[in-house]
């Protein structure tokens, strides 16, 4: 019988393993490692704004808020990598409008995939905006980081590393 060998990781751990290999993979190959800075945005979203990840992949919201003054909050987690600051042609992911949700954040990661800002946008804003958007050949619930940042709320920032005041 074959034994296997288990190593115990934390998630922490293993997401600060992952932002170095993400990080050290874009730096040798000049592009993105897939899927890793929505993997790494979903965790440090998760830390940074007391949120609990759903493990459900069925439903439309991606964790429910467990903080004092957002508890029970059904909330989109999105994450981009911003290596410039031109983000203007840059898009997070589609949102699903339809669906049932409070608020969409944003999480922006810098080159070496660690939080720089987290923006939140409520659900009566976000289908205002999209709403004007889908007419034409834009997908409703698209949108860029540039104008997802003009209708959002700054909720935490790395250069003062808590939440903003009111």
């Amino acid at each position: 019988k074959r034994e296997c060998f288990v190593s115990i990781y934390d998630v922490d751990t293993l997401i600060s393993q992952a932002r170095v290999l993400a990080a050290n993979y874009l730096k040798m190959m000049g592009k993105p490692l897939p899927g890793m800075s929505n993997e790494i945005a979903f965790n440090d979203a998760a830390r940074l704004l007391q949120l609990t990840l759903t493990q459900d992949q069925s439903l439309s919201y991606d964790a429910i808020g467990s903080g004092e003054g957002n508890e029970g909050k059904k909330v989109q987690i999105k994450g981009r990598m911003i290596i410039d600051d031109d983000n203007s042609n840059q898009r997070i992911g589609q949102v699903a409008t339809e669906r049932e949700w409070d608020s969409v954040v944003l999480l922006l990661l810098n080159a070496e995939y660690e939080p720089v800002e987290i923006f939140e946008a409520e659900r009566e804003v976000i289908l205002e905006n999209t709403a004007k958007s889908s007419e034409g050949k834009k997908k409703r619930g698209a949108m860029s980081v540039a104008r997802f940042k003009k209708i959002a709320k700054l909720v935490w920032s790395a250069d003062t590393a808590e939440l903003p005041s009111e």
